[in-house]
Order: C-alpha cells, then sequence, then structure tokens
C-alpha cells in the first residue's frame, strides 16, 4: 500500500447481511445500537441483501446512574441492558437482532461473523476482543473514550500466522491492538473502578456528550463503508475540549508514526508514553 487509499470491503458483505456483534451496551453502546438499526434500514431501503443481522452482549443492568446519561429511562432501572434496547430496537424497527446477558471472553466463538464493534470501557474487556477473534477474518471497530476524548479505530483480526501473512498482504489493516497496545493491556485499567453513586458525580468524570460524539464518528464510518463498498480511513480521535476531531489515514507512514511496523513482530509491553494521549 503506497500513500493513501481506501480498503474494498469484501464482496459478502455487499451481496448479503452483515453479520455484527456488539459487545457493550452501556454509556456508548445505547448510543451505536439506535444508530446501527438506522442503518440497517437504510441498507435495506437501497436494496441491500438482508442488511445487519446483529447480536449484542452486555451482562450489566441499568442503574439510576445510567438514566439520562446513557440510553436509558427511569422505567429501565433493573433491567438488563442489552435485552433492554435489543427488543426495543426489534420492536421499533422491526428487527431481529438478539441479546446475550453475558460477559463476552475470549470463549465467545466469531467465526462467520464479520464485524464486531466494541464499546466497552476497559481494556481487560478489548483485551477479550482481540483474544476472541484472533485467527477470524474479521473487522473490528473500536469505539472508545475518556472524559472529553476518545477514538474510533477500525482494523482486521489477525489471521491464522499472521506473522507469515502480512508480508505478502500488506493492506492489511491494523487493529485497534496493534497501533496501540496500551489500550489492550488490562494492567493500565484504572484500580478504582466503583461505579458513580449519583448522576452528578458520574457528570464530573465524563462528559455528557462524549459517547454519542464517538457513536456519531462510528456510525458515518459504517455509512460509508455501506455506501462506497471501502473503508475509507482507519479512524478518528475526538477531542470536546478543543472541538477537534482528527482521522487516521489508510496509511503505512501513518502507522509508522503509532509505532507500527507490519514486517516486525508484535512488542511484548505496552508504550507507557502515549498512555496519556489514548483513552479507555
Amino acid at each position: 500500500m503506497n500513500g493513501v487509499l481506501r480498503h474494498p470491503l469484501p464482496a459478502c458483505m455487499v451481496e448479503r447481511a452483515w453479520r455484527v456483534i456488539v459487545v457493550g451496551a452501556g454509556g456508548t453502546g445505547s448510543a451505536v445500537l439506535p444508530s446501527l438499526a438506522r442503518l440497517h434500514h437504510a441498507m435495506l431501503e437501497l436494496g441491500h441483501e438482508g442488511g445487519i443481522e446483529c447480536t449484542v452482549y452486555d451482562d450489566d443492568r441499568v442503574s439510576p446512574t445510567n438514566v439520562g446519561r446513557q440510553g436509558f429511562y427511569p422505567n429501565d432501572v433493573g433491567e438488563y441492558k442489552a435485552s433492554l434496547l435489543v427488543n426495543r430496537l426489534n420492536m421499533l424497527m422491526g428487527t431481529n437482532w438478539r441479546a446475550e446477558t453475558t460477559r463476552f471472553t475470549q470463549s465467545v466463538s466469531c467465526y462467520n461473523v464479520d464485524l464486531v464493534i466494541g464499546c466497552v470501557d476497559t481494556r481487560a474487556a478489548r483485551r477479550a476482543i482481540v483474544d476472541a477473534t484472533k485467527s477470524c477474518n474479521l473487522y473490528y471497530l473500536d469505539c472508545g473514550n475518556d472524559t472529553d476524548r476518545g477514538q474510533v479505530v477500525i482494523g482486521q483480526a489477525e489471521p491464522a500466522g499472521f506473522q507469515k501473512v502480512k508480508k505478502a498482504n500488506p493492506e492489511r489493516l491494523p487493529h485497534v491492538g496493534q497501533l496501540f497496545p496500551e489500550l489492550v493491556d488490562p494492567s493500565f485499567d484504572a484500580k478504582d473502578e466503583t461505579p458513580s453513586c449519583s448522576m452528578s458525580e458520574a457528570l464530573r468524570k465524563q462528559s455528557l456528550v462524549i459517547n454519542q460524539a464517538i457513536a456519531v464518528q462510528a456510525f458515518n464510518l459504517l455509512w460509508t463503508m455501506f455506501r462506497t463498498g471501502t473503508i475509507p480511513f482507519s479512524g478518528v480521535f475526538v477531542n470536546l475540549k478543543t472541538g477537534r476531531t482528527n482521522p487516521i489515514p489508510l496509511d503505512p507512514a501513518a502507522w509508522a508514526r503509532f509505532g507500527y511496523d507490519p514486517s516486525r513482530p508484535p512488542e511484548k509491553k505496552a508504550r507507557k508514553s502515549r498512555k496519556a494521549k489514548l483513552a479507555a
């Protein structure tokens, strides 16, 4: 791959329904899923065969702190997030999506899946996605955020024998764990994972807008993928504090600036110097 190019989608994603797994139905997941249902409807209206077949994984229940900050209402408290959102969308949009009220682990089978969308808030959860998708021929779209910034990064899972294949297929897109190893290193997760006791406390920790901002970028990328049959860029950085979005181009030179070299074995340890620049 020389310079900035577009990455063509495989023919199967043009000819049949996209088989999608969404991991996480909380802040970002509850914003992504309605947009995914809208995309499904638009795809069908524009003649696509099947739209989107989706399965959502999340073992969490709605808490009072989630109301207003995530896509939930007072009457939702106590219900499983995944089944609540999926049932709501199935009823409103006529989809036939599935909810799994269990935690997504590396033992989940991802064969026959085209795309995994990660909407998780820990590096351990992101690591589980990377491990579960190893040797699978699929795309991994990571949606991560911190207090008022975040990233959307799309790449491809590592096929079996990746070290041998990558030289023969230099156009393979690196996934978030290859561009930013610290984002899949659980040792970087915060020690205090105690949930906020109130919505006001939660809002002091995180912008009310960041999840929707990340979801919009993911939605735009997926819409562009469908309309053009290509992936136009590797990802986007979002910074609400500065009001800026910065794309990550499909360009080995750009990937190299993040330390990714497809001809070199993956590093054993994350690069700590970039920890402050990236969102969990």
